[in-house]
């Protein structure tokens, strides 16, 4: 375009297209035939040159593409030769890699490029061997380029499976396409013991087994066999239900109500865990200052500056006077097992009554918790302000 009165010179006019030339402006033929497609043309009115290039093949997916522009105005007064760059747009469909199964009812899926799983999506299982459990896959999650996919029921161990897919994208709304929506994988084997051996087929008598020759008696135990493997399986995992750190979460909960957690407090997994791991040390230090002090950092996370014993007045007989010496208060005995805790910082409400309910329960059982100490909330001096300060009504010395 040329905004002046000039016009463009045509004659004058190259393009090229990652160093070919692609137009040459009064040329017999000014579209070379590599981008002279359907939709090529030129427009020229008096003031603008439209040039549309449309290759005949394809450019390449996601390639950088480098178009050089040569012109100038009608006379030459002004001369044009700049360089663009631009990417093409992503149109190549992403490719399974493999499939893997990583446990039971869990097979990961890889892709050459991050993918998505939308909910249209579809994964096939269909078994190359026999016997085999068929299997459909109830959820399916995207991550990078991996699609994690829970199954409705278990692989049958050591038999092939292939999974094909359909409806998976990548990033730009490419779909996976055949042939490569297809990958096989073996079904999972849990692991066990090295010593042991379990095969019913070994346990049947050798007349039975040299008696099958059709094969259906091996095929029978075969099935048997994948029951009793899924269930020494579970056996061997179930030592997993009381470790503290692999413990699942449901069964948390009953952890911590066998080992009779008193506090009924809101926590994640993590502190879950935790509280059941110390639980027994925390019996163990119940009723004793440095109790109370762990079990106040542990659920709230702040240190106590003291365990300070309880400060009061008591009245001497024959020597006390009501409200000369002592005030109203409780006895003796009562303020030589009252205590306070005093804390670093201040309290929100919640925690102000988490920490009372921490030292009810610790606490021993013949001493008396009075009263929580928190710091005082900072005084602001009052500074003077110029014409409006009056020492001794809005203002005094400090």
């Amino acid at each position: 375009m040329d905004v002046g009165v000039d016009g463009i010179a045509r004659a004058a006019t190259r393009v090229w297209v990652d160093e070919f030339l692609a137009f040459e402006g009064g040329a017999d033929v000014e579209v070379q035939p590599a981008f002279a497609g359907p939709l090529a043309e030129v427009t020229q009115t008096g003031d603008t040159l439209r040039v549309v290039l449309h290759p005949a093949v394809p450019l390449d997916s996601q390639a950088t593409v480098s178009v050089r522009v040569v012109s100038a105005t009608a006379g030459g007064a002004h001369l044009l030769d700049d360089t663009y760059t631009f990417t093409m747009e992503d149109r190549t469909a992403p490719r399974l890699l493999g499939a893997q199964a990583v446990g039971p009812k869990s097979v990961r899926l890889a892709f050459d490029e991050d993918v998505r799983a939308p909910p249209a999506a579809r994964f096939t299982f269909t078994p190359r061997g026999a016997p085999a459990v068929p299997v459909a896959a109830t959820e399916a999650a995207a991550e990078g380029a991996l699609v994690h996919l829970a199954l409705d029921t278990e692989l049958t161990p050591d038999v092939v499976y292939e999974v094909s897919v359909e409806g998976v994208t990548d990033t730009h709304g490419n779909l996976v396409l055949a042939p490569h929506h297809r990958a096989t994988f073996t079904g999972f084997r849990p692991a066990r013991p090295p010593s042991r051996h379990f095969q019913l087929w070994d346990m049947l008598p050798r007349h039975n087994r040299r008696a099958d020759v059709t094969g259906d008696l091996h095929r029978f135990i075969s099935c048997l066999q994948e029951v009793t493997d899924l269930l020494l399986s579970d056996l061997d995992a179930f030592p997993d239900v009381f470790d503290l750190e692999r413990a699942p979460e449901a069964f948390l909960d009953a952890i911590l109500q066998d080992l009779g957690n008193p506090f009924a407090f809101e926590m994640d997994v993590l502190a879950r865990r935790r509280l059941a791991a110390i639980l027994t040390e925390m019996y163990q230090q119940k009723g004793t200052a440095l109790g109370l002090r762990n079990a106040i950092r542990f659920f709230l996370g702040i240190e106590v500056r003291a365990i300070s014993p309880f400060a009061s007045d008591t009245l001497v007989l024959g020597e006390s006077e009501l409200g000369v010496d002592w005030v109203l208060g409780p006895s003796e005995r009562f303020a030589r097992y009252a205590f306070n805790i005093e804390v670093e910082r201040l309290l929100s409400q919640a925690e102000r009554q988490r920490l009372r309910t921490l030292v009810e329960y610790l606490k021993p059982a013949h001493t008396h918790f009075v009263d929580l100490v928190e710091p005082l909330p900072p005084v602001l001096p009052e500074h003077w302000e110029l014409g409006l300060s009056e020492l001794g009504e809005t203002s005094r010395l400090h």
